[in-house]
């Protein structure tokens, strides 16, 4: 033996890329835009997040002043990868919008009324698909593609945090309803005679399971925060509670139980198979979830509404990027228009 490589012949040289090939191996570029932050990804089809960035949410400035703030937090992450060529962009907002245009007017981004947010990302990122669904659904997507829903076909994917929003996997498929807010839990009425909700409602579950919600009532109980440098938030206020002070502990089991009866009504509507719970709130683990469960055992009746089964999110702070980059990345099963591109 020379040591020599064989000449190639039509029969043994490899064979050139399609151009299908080389956009599956294109990035996905994920956004995910609630109250309180941004988060931008690039993910790849696997879904994958190979780059990530996050800038808190200028919610109460001038429109501009949010937008612009997204386009700053995109250019970083595309330069940090290297300025790719993008398969498409998926994007996850807060709302209720008017779907599939993407004219948002989340319920906690006061900046936001009315705001096209999807015409300006389509010339922002001309000849790629610009795809965009609610926040909610998007954590819902990625449950049910990555994480604690895969391998379930009628999922309710439910964020508690600042809101409380939902979205639902129904015989394995996105529902997306009239103007895709389809799965909005936070404004199923769960006390008729319970506060007002900036929706314009009463009685919310928003109104009484977000977390500003909670630690508002706690105060208005007189509560105050056990380490008076802390700010009398929500996560203060499970700290208080894992330390035994009873009115946090009232104060997290009056939202839990909101939430159960909530989750008892949508699985008697939908016939559910698995509820997954993500958010801020669910760090605060039992306390949140001990008197979730017992509400929703005590107002579950039938028994296809007693066999959903609750359990917290699996997927990490990037959930929201991979649930948007899915729109992109398994567009047959989470998106459905036919105007697309």
């Amino acid at each position: 033996m020379t040591g020599k490589m064989a000449p190639m012949t039509p029969a043994t040289m490899p064979l050139p890329r399609s151009r299908a090939e080389d956009r599956v191996e294109q990035p996905i570029l994920g956004i995910d835009i609630g109250g309180t932050k941004m988060a931008v990804g690039l993910v790849d089809a696997q879904g994958n997040v190979l780059i990530s960035g996050r800038t808190p949410s200028p919610a109460r400035g001038r429109a501009e002043d949010m937008y612009g703030a997204l386009v700053a937090l995109c250019d970083s992450v595309m330069a940090e990868g290297g300025e790719p060529q993008l398969r498409g962009v998926g994007i996850g907002s807060a709302g209720p919008m008017t779907w599939p245009d993407g004219v948002v007017s989340p319920n906690n981004i006061t900046a936001w009324r009315g705001f096209p947010l999807r015409r300006m990302l389509k010339q922002k990122f001309p000849g790629v698909p610009v795809r965009i669904h609610n926040d909610a659904v998007a954590m819902a997507i990625a449950e049910h593609w990555k994480g604690a829903g895969a391998g379930y076909d009628n999922v309710l994917g439910m964020v508690v945090s600042t809101g409380v929003g939902g979205g639902l996997i129904i015989n394995g498929q996105v529902i997306n309803g009239g103007l895709g807010n389809a799965g909005h839990i936070g404004h199923l009425v769960v006390d008729p005679d319970g506060p007002i909700c900036p929706c314009g409602g009463r009685g919310c579950l928003e109104t009484i399971a977000r977390g500003p919600a909670i630690a508002a009532w706690a105060v208005e109980q007189g509560w105050t925060p056990h380490d008076s440098s802390s700010p009398a938030d929500a996560r203060t206020l499970a700290t208080d509670a894992a330390n035994g002070d009873l009115i946090a502990i009232v104060a997290y089991e009056r939202a839990g139980e909101a939430v159960g009866v909530a989750l008892a009504s949508v699985a008697a509507l939908l016939d559910l198979d698995l509820a997954v719970i993500g958010g801020g709130l669910v760090q605060s683990g039992e306390l949140l979830m001990s008197p979730m469960r017992k509400a929703f055992e005590a107002h579950a009746g039938f028994a296809f509404v007693k066999r959903l089964q609750i359990v917290p999110a699996a997927l990490d702070q990037d959930a929201g990027i991979v649930g948007a980059a899915a729109l992109i990345a398994e567009g047959d099963r989470y998106w459905t228009p036919s105007d697309d591109e």
